[in-house]
């Protein structure tokens, strides 16, 4: 079969599409065909050795963690889900990016017929994260929520379900994106120099901040806005947990069949939307990678194996 692999760290440039044996699913495993996987930013700091310390890689290493496609075969025990489901889920073994993927059975919810397959290959890691993030700030009606990076992957997702709780939001974003925030119930703020101005002209009390860009956001949400550490919530600033108190709740937190199949059930019924940027065939890993590393990508960029 074929399989996104890098024998090092480095830029795209190191990312290939190697033949490898199709792996055989062990007890309470099943093997998927993936027919789509998402890309995450995660994936692309692992390969370019920023998280050595925090996320090591063990070369040859394989790549992806999202995934959407069909059983295959499963393996002894396996007694929840059958052979030919379609089905969504997420591994932690880094090996949703290529054409079969050995996925615990506990990791998996059936795909609903109305999602489509690069929405639902698109929506684990970051449904996981938007989902984490929103309860970690403990949203409640009339709260006021500022999100950083408000139309990106985990972005466009956390707005919706903070939209749910009843929260008014306002979305840190390029221009660009304003049009999709305004028709999500979002209120669009430019970034950059002058944001707390321009966020102070909507609300000018801030209830709680999540921060999916990283920069300084965690210091503007505590010392410019006001919002208390125990209410803001960082997937990208681990060092200012410890330093601030703040949170950073997210993928890890939020991981389960459980959320996934919340998730997916409110995307089949209208009510939750994730936005596709594009997809890519497995050959074109590279230039997947390399149009997320551009920036402005509104929502989920996916990898479409078959």
């Amino acid at each position: 079969m074929k399989a996104v692999r890098f024998e090092g760290y480095g830029p795209v440039g190191v990312l290939n599409v190697a033949d490898v044996p199709q792996p055989v699913p062990g007890p309470a495993q099943v093997l998927v065909r993936v027919k789509a996987a998402g890309i995450n930013p995660g994936e692309a700091k692992i390969r370019e050795g920023v998280g050595a310390s925090r996320w090591p890689a063990t070369f040859p290493s394989g790549e992806g963690s999202d995934l959407a496609g069909i059983v295959e075969q499963a393996g002894p025990d396996v007694t929840r889900v059958a052979v030919g489901a379609e089905v969504i889920g997420w591994v932690d073994t880094r090996s949703s990016h290529a054409q079969y993927a050995v996925v615990e059975a506990s990791h998996l919810t059936p795909k609903p017929a109305a999602v489509p397959w690069e929405v639902a290959g698109a929506l684990p890691v970051a449904g996981f994260t938007a989902w984490a993030a929103v309860r970690a700030v403990a949203l409640s009606a009339g709260d006021t929520l500022v999100v950083s990076g408000a139309a990106g992957g985990v972005g466009s997702v956390t707005v919706q379900l903070a939209r749910r709780a009843g929260a008014t939001v306002i979305g840190l974003a390029s221009e660009q994106n304003h049009g999709w925030l305004s028709a999500h119930g979002v209120v669009p703020v430019v970034y950059g120099d002058g944001a707390v101005g321009r966020i102070r002209k909507i609300a000018p009390k801030a209830d709680a901040f999540i921060d999916t860009y990283g920069g300084d956001y965690v210091e503007l949400a505590l010392g410019e806005l006001g919002v208390p550490p125990d209410r803001v919530d960082t997937i990208v600033r681990f060092d200012a947990v410890e330093k601030y108190g703040v949170k950073s709740e997210g993928n890890a937190v939020g991981a389960s069949a459980a959320v996934l199949a919340e998730l997916a059930s409110l995307i089949a019924a209208g009510e939750l939307e994730v936005p596709i940027a594009g997809t890519y065939p497995l050959t074109q890993v590279r230039e997947a990678y390399a149009r997320l590393a551009s920036g402005h990508v509104r929502g989920k960029i996916v990898l479409l194996p078959e």
